[in-house]
């Protein structure tokens, strides 16, 4: 699944290309995705024109402005397999294309999804979504340090990888970038959150920032489907540390890395440099 670093990247990309342009048309070929796509949203797009693209966790805001009428958002979540392109409008679509957002010069914004677990929802001006009321901060934005970590963690018994990709804590550490940030702390995955100390989660909070915006450096982890939005693979994937690597040394001690499953994902770690 796209995560963070990878839906960000996708918002980088694909802002230059579709800010300031109106849009002409609106096709939506399937509605039927992770939930519906919402009924209106073609009638609201068309005719409007995009101001900017903001992100929130791993969904994407498109806002637009109608002139004299109220604007409104268009929020997209990539879900597992989805991926969003600019095309030429002489371009058909294939297989599993199941929106375009065509503007007024002939290039058009292409939702892709192959599995149809992403989603597409209109927000009216000055609404929000409830999949939006209850996320926790950016983990790139100052509300989140080792301070808030630690606040949040007290008297927590989980474990420390199952707190920091909780979306109410901190949005978008995923599952590579949490095993990540954790190898590079030196804190065992397991280890319960309400455990650890101040220091060490200055030290988390530090890393998973600086984990993080290497991979948007990078333009996210290829793994099976996710692409950048002009059809090219990230490469943050080369710079892992433990994820994808059990039984491989570890870059630290030189043993051999391990894997387990917590709260049903792969977990990779070194039992001797994580504690």
């Amino acid at each position: 699944m796209p995560e963070l670093p990878e839906v960000e990247t996708t918002r980088r990309g694909i802002e230059p290309l579709v800010v300031g342009k109106l849009v002409r048309q609106t096709l939506v070929r399937q509605p039927s995705l992770r939930w519906p796509v919402s009924p209106e949203l073609a009638q609201m797009l068309t005719g409007g024109r995009i101001t900017a693209i903001d992100r929130r966790a791993k969904y994407l805001l498109f806002n637009l402005d109608r002139g004299d009428q109220p604007g409104g958002r268009m929020m997209i979540h990539l879900g597992m397999s989805g991926s969003l392109r600019i095309t030429s409008a002489d371009t058909l679509p294939r297989k599993h294309d199941h929106i375009d957002v065509i503007f007024d010069d002939d290039t058009i914004l292409r939702f892709h999804d192959p599995r149809r677990f992403g989603s597409v929802f209109w927000l009216p001006p000055g609404e929000n979504h409830e999949l939006l009321d209850s996320l926790g901060p950016e983990p790139l934005s100052a509300d989140f340090d080792g301070d808030y970590l630690y606040e949040r963690s007290r008297g927590r018994k989980v474990a420390v990888k199952q707190f920091i990709m909780n979306s109410q804590v901190g949005v978008g550490v995923g599952n590579i970038y949490a095993n990540e940030s954790l190898y590079l702390s030196g804190i065992h995955p397991a280890r319960y959150a309400g455990r650890i100390s101040r220091q060490r989660y200055l030290i988390l909070a530090s890393n998973i920032r600086r984990v993080l915006e290497s991979a948007i450096q990078s333009g996210g982890t290829t793994l099976r489907d996710f692409v950048r939005e002009d059809g090219t693979p990230g490469y943050f994937r080369q710079q892992l540390n433990a994820y994808g690597k059990a039984g491989e040394p570890c870059k630290g001690c030189g043993r051999l890395l391990r894997e387990s499953r917590l709260g049903q994902r792969t977990t990779v770690y070194c039992a001797y440099c994580q504690r």
